[in-house]
């Protein structure tokens, strides 16, 4: 293994101890874990001295009953102690998973946007699922076993030398010889791992892409492409399955043969030293029984230390999301918010791909009160705006100011109350519709609360209509529904939130002329006395808004409104010419 795979794998081991100990281990439910195992671990050890006893009683024909009696026991404290350690140590297991996948989804929900313009979205649901199921069997299944397997191996080769010293040397030679293949083994399945999680990862992206999208599959007559791409991300994670075996196969195996031919050894010079006289028939017994009892779990280290390998991999893949910055953490300075100020764009230039700006330093302002409209081909850069006022990114250079402050130095989170936003296609949420108007609201909301927000939105009438109401299910991404009803959930949402600032992206370009009328006049009513942002391509929707900014190739090439721009911007005359049929 290379220096840096060592350094990696030295630096997981840490990560995955301070994981352990950061999310709060149930100590006395772990202590009592331990302790039961040893108490078990101990009593199997004196079950061969017991039965290497009983065998000289008989053979010298002292047999006593007694012994049977403490044999019997033994064997039941053996079985509870090791029933009870196991579900000790299963409860362990599931509350510490069950603590890092409350972090780790605390985590994700305060990542921001751009780290999830970079990771895929079922790879991040294989990691709070798979991945931490590692973890939970490592616990559950290996990490006590492993501990009282070190004391039944110590205790076992102590007792071995108590009975016969010169035999026990013999299994002090087969012990480095174990280690050494568990080791080198080990350290492959660290970076099969690796890939194997990455591999599974992969097949859930595409599943996860092909299920949601399967009308456009479907649509597109897609069937045997994606078939193709499934059967080969399966053939790869097969692959690595296979690997995985290999390895598993030629491990367990190799022990057995050790450990095998260590036990032909032990009886054929046990036999010699029992016809010599300095061995009995029983302490022969006794030891052969004792080597069983350290054989066992001296081949259950290589079941760990390669379950261990697979854990060290998975904490590679968590700690990508654990130490990533969370949304708004390098703010140092966290100020009251204002309400109806000006928004001021000063200087600002952004880039989502480095050297490739989206916006060359912009500045306009957005007076409150008012409706303030973007215009300007696609690309240009109008819902990068949206999104810089949301802060789902930053500048990189300029600044976003509210009133006299800058919106970065506001909490997040009061910040986007203030804030409504319709887009497009307003997304839902699996649930029913009442589910959906309340969605990001604080505490309950009132029955008359909602509806008032949907007779506002112009979506009362619709909802009443249907079979259950507000209690009716929109299904996935709101598919139940038709597009105009979802805008006009989506607006009710908005008027529940009652916010200063409303966004809309978009809100009418995928509606049909029936359904568009009912939104607009939704968002007329949502728009009065509020500071309105809107993004549109057509025109019609645009032209009584305040001011109309135009945006170009990441520029502000004009400003004004309906009637100043015209005559006057060559880009605005031509959309007017083509739009609204005017004549410059």
């Amino acid at each position: 293994m290379t220096k840096e795979k060592q350094k990696n794998k030295k630096t997981s081991i840490l990560y995955c101890l301070r994981l352990l100990h950061s999310v709060g281990i149930p100590k006395l439910v772990l202590g009592l874990g331990v302790l039961l195992s040893i108490i078990g671990s101990l009593t199997g050890l004196i079950v061969p001295l017991i039965t290497g006893t009983l065998i000289d009683a008989l053979g010298q024909g002292t047999f006593q009953w007694s012994n049977v009696v403490v044999l019997i026991s033994l064997f039941i404290l053996e079985a509870l102690t090791g029933g009870l350690s196991y579900y000790m140590l299963a409860y362990v297991g599931n509350d510490v998973v069950y603590k890092i996948r409350k972090r780790l989804w605390k985590k994700i929900l305060s990542l921001p946007i751009p780290f999830f313009d970079r990771h895929r979205s079922a790879e991040l649901m294989s990691r709070v699922s798979n991945d931490t199921d590692e973890m939970h069997t490592l616990i559950t299944d290996h990490l006590i076993s492993f501990a009282s397997s070190l004391l039944t191996i110590f205790g076992g080769i102590a007792i071995l030398f108590y009975l016969d010293w010169q035999m026990a040397l013999i299994i002090l030679v087969a012990g480095p010889i174990g280690a050494l293949i568990i080791i080198s083994i080990g350290d492959k399945m660290y970076q099969i791992s690796l890939d194997l999680y990455e591999k599974l990862a992969e097949l859930a992206t595409l599943l996860t892409q092909v299920i949601s999208e399967m009308r456009l599959v479907k649509a597109s007559n897609a069937e045997g492409r994606e078939e193709v791409d499934g059967y080969g991300k399966m053939k790869s994670l097969f692959q690595f399955g296979i690997k995985e075996a290999k390895i598993n196969a030629v491990l367990g195996p190799l022990l057995s043969m050790v450990m095998a031919l260590l036990l032909v050894i032990i009886i054929g010079y046990g036999g010699v030293r029992v016809s010599s006289g300095a061995l009995s028939a029983g302490e022969l017994v006794a030891f052969i029984l004792l080597l069983f009892q350290i054989t066992i779990p001296f081949t259950q280290f290589a079941t760990f230390y390669t379950k261990l390998q697979k854990v060290l991999g998975a904490t590679e893949r968590l700690r990508v999301i654990l130490d990533h910055p969370i949304e708004g953490g390098q703010r140092t300075e966290l100020i009251p918010l204002a309400k109806n100020e000006d928004l001021h764009f000063n200087n600002i230039t952004f880039s989502y791909v480095e050297k490739e700006p989206v916006l060359r330093e912009v500045s306009f302002v957005i007076p409150a009160g008012k409706m303030t409209a973007f215009v300007g081909p696609s690309g240009s850069g109008k819902t990068t705006i949206l999104s810089l006022i949301e802060q789902f990114y930053h500048p990189e250079k300029g600044t976003i100011t509210y009133g006299e402050s800058r919106i970065a130095d506001f909490p997040l989170r009061a910040w986007r109350k203030k804030i409504g936003y319709v887009s497009q296609e307003s997304s839902l949420m699996s649930g029913s519709i009442r589910d959906n108007i309340v969605y990001g609201c604080e505490g309950d909301v009132p029955d008359h609360d909602v509806m008032e927000a949907a007779k506002q939105a112009y979506a009362h009438q619709f909802i009443e209509s249907l079979p259950h109401g507000y209690d009716t299910e929109v299904g996935e991404r709101g598919i139940q529904l038709s597009g105009g009803q979802r805008q006009r959930v989506a607006i009710a949402r908005a008027f529940l939130r009652q916010p200063d600032l409303l966004l809309l992206d978009e809100a009418t370009a995928s509606l049909d002329s029936d359904s568009e009328h009912e939104v607009q006049k939704a968002l007329a009513h949502l728009m009065l006395d509020r500071t309105t942002i809107v993004i549109a391509h057509r025109l019609s929707t645009v032209v009584k808004a305040d001011q109309i900014i135009v945006i170009e190739k990441g520029d502000v090439t004009g400003a004004g409104t309906h009637e100043e721009l015209l005559g006057h911007h060559a880009a605005y005359d031509n959309w007017a010419k083509k739009q609204l049929q005017v004549n410059i």
